[in-house]
């Protein structure tokens, strides 16, 4: 009797723990719970794995005048050793790119027209 209180004294906390840590990796927030109607329509990375890694995004906004710009940023991933993480924000009603270039200007700026732009940068 004894033997199997403590295997539940032991179970209960792990089966605890798991249960929140598979909840806590479902419940991330994305794109979808921003407000702003985001939609991921672009993207190059360079082929370097070591060193600097260059990634470029483009997003579409639905609705730029509530679109919490740098909360939808925060979910795009940022490398330490001098990489780079560029996002383009258009408009959704406009025209946008729908694929980018790893050397500037990265789109057509004739024909398209950012509305917002984060660069976000690695550390060390």
């Amino acid at each position: 009797m004894k033997k199997s209180k403590r295997v539940w004294f032991i179970a209960i906390p792990i089966i605890l723990i798991l249960g929140y840590l598979i909840w806590d990796s479902f419940s991330q927030p994305s794109m979808k719970d921003i407000p702003g109607d985001f939609a991921e329509v672009a993207f190059v990375r360079n082929e370097q794995n070591k060193g600097g890694i260059v990634r470029i995004y483009a997003v579409t906004v639905g609705d730029p005048l509530n679109a919490n710009y740098e909360a939808c940023a925060d979910l795009f991933p940022t490398n330490d050793y001098n990489s780079v993480t560029r996002i383009f924000f258009f408009n959704k009603n406009a025209p946008y790119p729908t694929t980018l270039q790893l050397e500037a200007p990265y789109y057509d700026t004739a024909q398209y027209n950012a509305i917002n732009i984060v660069k976000r940068m690695g550390s060390k």
